[in-house]
């Protein structure tokens, strides 16, 4: 399966939903469906969507926030998972993309590649319950709407295949997209 489809049939289901990316292929394939204020892609920064993504959660418990992360970058922060674990705030979806590769910074094969490294088997490890590895679309489906439709933190983890965009770039510039979503954010809390 490829990432891109996966994002295509998420993107109808972001607009409620504060949305954190990864930086690189992710990043791009959601901007080209089409940008959005409640989507914050996180550039150079690779490994920190996870945090950035759990802060948010903690600090904003009645919205429902969605990290869209990749396999490189997880294994870059693992620490993040045993943190997730341990406050467990029931309003984050983290997605993990598994290509098996460090697709946006030069295409090298990631530790998972080999099959000795397991991300889903290292969320459980650190504590976390809700897990779900998937690698058709159909699943990936399913475990998005189960995971939407409860209430506690939910991890899945997706393998696809290790294809990127066709290009990348975009019009919006990192601090253009932090003070905007940071914006978005003051204007939901007041509501």
């Amino acid at each position: 399966m490829k990432r891109a489809e996966c994002i295509g049939m998420l993107y109808p289901e972001l607009d409620d939903k504060l949305v954190v990316t990864i930086m690189g292929a992710c990043a791009q394939e959601l901007y080209d469906l089409g940008h959005k204020e409640n989507f914050f892609y996180l550039q150079h920064a690779m490994g920190l969507a996870s945090s950035i993504g759990l802060g948010l959660a903690m600090h904003l418990p009645k919205e429902r926030i969605v990290v869209l992360d990749g396999d490189g970058s997880v294994l870059m922060n693992l620490g993040t998972l045993a943190t997730m674990a341990r406050y467990r705030p029931g309003n984050l979806v983290h997605i993990i993309f598994d290509n098996g590769s460090l697709l946006s910074t030069g295409g090298f094969d990631s530790h998972t590649t080999s099959g000795i490294t397991d991300l889903a088997a290292i969320a459980k490890g650190a504590g976390l319950e809700r897990v779900r590895s998937v690698d058709s679309v159909m699943d990936f489906g399913e475990a998005v709407i189960e995971a939407f439709n409860g209430d506690d933190l939910s991890v899945i983890v997706a393998k696809v295949a290790a294809v990127g965009p066709n290009h990348y770039g975009m019009e919006l510039h990192l601090p253009e997209n932090a003070f905007r979503f940071k914006r978005l954010i003051s204007e939901r809390k007041k509501r």
